[in-house]
């Protein structure tokens, strides 16, 4: 089942959890061009110009998982935190992991930029940003 936790639990587990990892499952033009959480690992769900799910992206999660539980000396079921730009492409991308026989997954929900305000913006209301937590921009 996935676990959904908001912005500032997922740094709290980041912080708190050896080895969790932050996947953030946008396109890497978003990940690069509007920022993202310190530490993240992008690896997109969806990219453009079709817009498909990524085939690869189960056996990318596995690759990055291994780099790090082995960097770590790490073994055992590590959280796995995925975020989007708003929580919908990570809940999508979590169903997945957990389709694919990961137990410990979590969507930051209202993910990196948040939910649109009364005038279309974001980054006003929820997320990440709005709530201050480490980001950088590439």
């Amino acid at each position: 089942m996935l676990k959904k936790i908001n912005p500032q639990e997922a740094h709290k587990i980041l912080q708190q959890e050896n080895g969790a990892l932050l996947i953030d499952v946008r396109s890497s033009i978003e990940y690069s061009f509007v920022g993202h959480p310190l530490n993240a690992i992008n690896i997109p769900i969806k990219e453009p110009p079709n817009w498909n799910v990524q085939l690869r992206f189960i056996e990318q999660v596995r690759e990055s998982l291994v780099a790090d539980v082995v960097d770590n000396n790490q073994s055992g079921d590590v959280p796995l935190l995925v975020l989007c730009r708003s929580g919908q492409r990570s809940a999508l991308a979590g169903e997945i992991l957990i389709e694919g026989g990961f137990t410990n997954v979590f969507n930051v929900l209202n993910g990196f930029e948040g939910d649109k305000n009364k005038n279309g913006h974001r980054n006003t209301i929820n997320g990440w940003r709005f709530q201050g937590l480490p980001w950088e921009q590439s």
